[in-house]
């Protein structure tokens, strides 16, 4: 990765900046996961749990897909 200098007002918060990046670049498919956690300088697991403060999930199904594994998965029922 790239290392790039910002300027931000003084009352932005550093690490809510990066965090912002870090998930709008996730939810356009520029970054992984893994990718946008590091930008964010926040373990994986914790930046998944960020991502709800801006309405961006982490699974990234159609409805026909849901419906399809739903429908699989109905079928392996014992």
């Amino acid at each position: 990765m790239k290392t790039m200098t910002l300027q931000v007002p003084e009352n932005t918060d550093e690490q809510e900046a990066k965090l912002f990046l870090a998930a709008k670049l996730y939810e356009r498919g520029s970054l992984t996961l893994g990718q946008a956690a590091e930008v964010a300088g926040i373990p994986k697991r914790s930046f998944m749990e960020q991502l709800y403060k801006y309405n961006i999930s982490v699974f990234d199904f159609t409805p026909a897909e849901l419906e399809s594994d739903f429908a699989n998965a109905k079928s392996y029922y014992l």
